[in-house]
């Protein structure tokens, strides 16, 4: 909590906490990528991976798989993508374990999340679409153009307040538990000094423990699921379903 307060209040070109985390998060993420592409690259490849790789290598087949089954073989080569925004989501809501703030708190960072599917949503149907793409708007007579444009924006903000309202369900719960724990204590237990401006040291800091492993790391799990899940569905739906039927034909021979 003394971290999370320090990170609360320092700003850089007023830059909030969480912003700071996120950069802390994506450096980590991409320190680790880094890594892991140069034992790969220095690996024999007629020996067995161990260790980081083989973990790498396992993710890959992963979120590979992930891909083919809710996007079809059409978007192969998009499992390292989805594979950086879970990772990236997921350590994002872990890092509350270290005592610091968690970048899906603030708005921006899911924020951009769901922009980042947005685009893609749209990039690929006119991809596959072309000029038709904008038919979509008329659809199924012109009097619905403002309609369907309010309604192009609901996956963005589906994904967005998804992520936004967990992670701050799981911010107030934890500060409504630290400040109760802290207020028992002092009433069982006094405070450590009397007459002394110090913190009561919690009597039951062990449910803090308990909803910190659920709201931070089974929580973030569960959301780094659905979101990567949903992005994948949104996206794939943009690609005609003769495209995709031809393709998965193909595949099968």
């Amino acid at each position: 909590m003394i971290l999370t307060s320090i990170f609360d209040n320092f700003f850089i070109f007023d830059v909030s906490g969480e912003v700071i985390t996120s950069l802390i998060v994506m450096a980590i993420e991409a320190i680790l990528f880094i890594i892991i592409g140069i034992m790969a690259k220095c690996h024999n490849p007629l020996k067995k991976p161990k260790g980081l790789l083989t973990l790498a290598e396992y993710g890959t087949e992963f979120f590979d798989g992930m891909v083919e089954n809710l996007m079809g073989p059409r978007f192969k080569g998009f499992g390292g993508f989805i594979m950086v925004i879970a990772v990236y989501i997921f350590l994002s809501f872990i890092i509350g374990l270290l005592g610091l703030p968690s970048p899906m708190t603030n708005l921006a960072v899911p924020l951009s999340l769901g922009l980042t599917t947005f685009v893609l949503i749209h990039a690929t149907s006119v991809k596959y679409t072309g000029i038709k793409y904008f038919k979509r708007y008329i659809e199924p007579i012109p009097l619905f153009l403002p309609i369907n444009l309010i309604s192009m924006w609901a996956p963005m903000l589906s994904l967005t307040l998804r992520l936004l309202g967990n992670a701050i369900a799981g911010w107030v719960i934890m500060s409504l538990v630290y400040s109760g724990t802290s207020m028992l204590s002092d009433t069982i237990f006094g405070a450590i000094q009397a007459g002394a401006d110090t913190y009561s040291i919690p009597a039951f800091s062990f449910l803090a423990s308990i909803l910190h492993l659920y709201f931070d790391l089974f929580g973030g799990f569960i959301q780094t699921t659905v979101f990567i899940s949903l992005s994948m569905i949104f996206i794939s739906q943009e690609a005609p379903e003769d495209l995709i039927e031809e393709t998965s034909m193909k595949g099968g021979k």
